[in-house]
């Protein structure tokens, strides 16, 4: 089942193409890697998936409907760019960073604060941090603080998470462990996974699709496929530092 569709879709930024004419979708169950080099439209596409930002032209699709149709974005986990550069004042326990996101969703008659309690404390323990969870964020590492920001994006129980250059500034070790964290929500808990990155080589045992940008869309398809692509030749002949291996 197709989550997301994209139709012929262009974006520009006051006149200059970022995106042009992109056929694109993401099936239900993928952990697709969106790959390419800086300022390849690998945000801009992201976006204009959530809704963030409208096409110059085309169409766009989620859950059968244009994003600004979407009628529950509780479906929809998102985690930005620096999502982890918090104050380490910042006067928040990791609990309350966390439910925070069931605010949005929370109307008369809604969860009861019982509920709500457990929805965190469950989303804290699929990441491994819901011993931290009465501790203030602001003194967490980044890589927990990483998982935190998964926690608060995975509360709602929604069924496509997004996360943009999650791992940038944090160690290869606690890459390691956080991408193996996702590959067990992907696999275990069935969560279609969408990862914004500049290098695969640390996902390559866990992706099951990528996408290549530059502009255009210049592969989609399996990982496999993707390490023995004329695309991939090309971005390392120039220079593009996106490391793959063959599993």
């Amino acid at each position: 089942m197709s989550l997301v569709v994209l139709r012929r879709v262009s974006f520009a930024y006051d006149g200059t193409p970022v995106l042009v004419d992109i056929d694109f979708t993401i099936e239900e169950g993928d952990f697709l890697a969106i790959i390419g080099p800086n300022g390849s439209g690998k945000t801009t596409l992201v976006k204009l998936v959530l809704g963030l930002l409208r096409p110059t032209s085309g169409q766009v699709e989620i859950f059968g409907r244009p994003p600004a149709a979407l009628t529950d974005r509780r479906k929809v986990g998102y985690v930005p760019q620096k999502a982890t550069h918090i104050d380490p004042f910042f006067p928040a326990s990791v609990e309350e960073v966390v439910g925070m996101a069931l605010l949005s969703g929370s109307r008369p008659g809604g969860r009861s604060g019982r509920e709500a309690r457990a929805r965190v404390h469950r989303a804290l323990g699929e990441v491994g941090m819901a011993d931290f969870a009465k501790g203030p964020v602001g003194r967490l590492s980044g890589g927990q603080q990483q998982r935190v920001f998964i926690a608060r994006a995975l509360v709602t129980s929604p069924r496509i998470l997004f996360l943009d250059e999650p791992t940038t500034g944090v160690d290869a070790e606690t890459q390691d462990s956080f991408y193996e964290m996702l590959h067990r929500l992907n696999r275990s808990e069935g969560l279609t996974i969408v990862l914004v990155t500049h290098d695969i080589g640390i996902v390559n045992k866990h992706v099951n699709r990528v996408a290549c940008l530059n502009q255009r869309l210049v592969y989609h398809g399996d990982h496999e496929g993707f390490c023995r692509s004329e695309a991939f030749r090309e971005m390392i002949a120039h220079g593009n530092h996106l490391i793959a291996h063959e599993h």
